[in-house]
């Protein structure tokens, strides 16, 4: 039984890794200016093996190299570093509901990139404000958490939401005092989230912190089975909770920091997507991490086509994540309301 058990699993992430480089090809082949599959190969052969004289379509490579390219792999990388946050925070909090978010690492995050809009910064000098302010928030809710004499696990998502509370205020200021025809609808339109802008050096600046974040958690993920149980159980099997806790926030945060620093805010995707990989993997984190990550990137991915298609002019992340979200949320607790009575 177990071997059919590991060949269904094994089929599964097939179709899963099938489906990811279906997206990736697509999105390289859709919009307004197409770009074929053979014009891709040969922009690659050349660009990897420095031929001679150009192939493709004239202005293919400049749209792939410089446009496309950085658009596609920002997306993978967003869209895995949200789910994968939201997959383990959920079996950390042992709360379906936990998103990202729980720490303030998005609210922090976006305080810094309208700080930084209001002070005249330019793009990438945002994502820095950003990146920093992300971290800055969830230091402050773990130093808060680390005071207080209840429960930990409680005490640090009370600390969140006080921390997300005071940063949100501190955006809303902003806006208040923000000049109204250039910096408000900038910080407005940055809030809701989009991956237009995205340059080749933003990829850059978030793949650090995303494998940083990501490879620890690939290499513990058998431990993270042991953060949904009692903690004197998981005590009693040797496990320093506290120390993977710290390790589990410290990971998780890189991920969501490095996230909204590039994208804004994109909700829905790391509350949504590690229910969806739980129904179809199971709960053991050893298979959960990796279909969080190929998940996540391939819907984010996919989200993103569909907002630079949809319309003439783009619609940020934030609003279509809600619309697919929300719906799809309500389905898992319906069904999942049905399964359980």
């Amino acid at each position: 039984m177990d071997d059919t058990g590991g060949k269904t699993y094994k089929a599964k992430f097939i179709v899963l890794i099938l489906c990811f480089f279906a997206a990736v090809l697509v999105s390289v082949v859709v919009g307004r200016f197409s770009v074929s599959l053979k014009d891709m190969f040969l922009i690659l052969k050349a660009f990897f093996i420095k031929t001679g004289v150009p192939e493709w379509t004239p202005g293919a490579d400049n749209v792939f190299l410089k446009i496309r390219l950085p658009r596609i792999a920002a997306s993978l990388l967003v869209g895995a570093a949200l789910s994968t946050a939201g997959c383990v925070y959920q079996g950390m909090f042992r709360n379906p509901m936990v998103s990202p978010d729980i720490l303030g690492a998005s609210t922090g995050a976006g305080f810094g990139a309208a700080l930084a809009i209001l002070s005249g910064a330019g793009y990438f000098g945002i994502s820095i404000s950003s990146f920093c302010f992300g971290l800055a928030a969830v230091m402050l809710a773990y130093a808060v958490s680390r005071l207080s004499r209840a429960n930990e696990t409680v005490a640090m998502i009370l600390a969140g939401m006080i921390i997300s509370s005071l940063f949100s205020a501190g955006t809303s200021f902003i806006k208040l005092v923000a000049d109204t025809q250039e910096q408000l609808p900038a910080i407005t339109y940055w809030l809701m989230g989009s991956l237009s802008s995205i340059k080749i050096k933003d990829v850059k600046f978030i793949v650090w912190p995303i494998l940083a974040g990501m490879i620890p958690l690939l290499l513990l993920r058998w431990r993270l089975n042991l953060l949904t149980v009692e903690e004197e159980s998981a005590v009693a099997m040797g496990i320093n909770t506290r120390l993977l806790r710290m390790i589990v926030v410290i990971c998780a945060t890189l991920l969501t920091a490095a996230s909204v620093s590039v994208s804004g805010m994109i909700g829905w995707v790391g509350l949504v997507i590690p229910h969806f990989c739980r129904m179809i993997f199971g709960y053991d984190y050893r298979r959960l991490i990796p279909a969080a990550i190929l998940f996540g990137g391939t819907f984010l991915l996919i989200v993103d086509d569909a907002a630079r298609l949809i319309t003439t002019g783009e619609l940020p992340l934030g609003i279509l994540t809600s619309f697919i979200g929300a719906p799809l949320f309500l389905y898992l607790l319906i069904t999942g309301g049905r399964r359980h009575a």
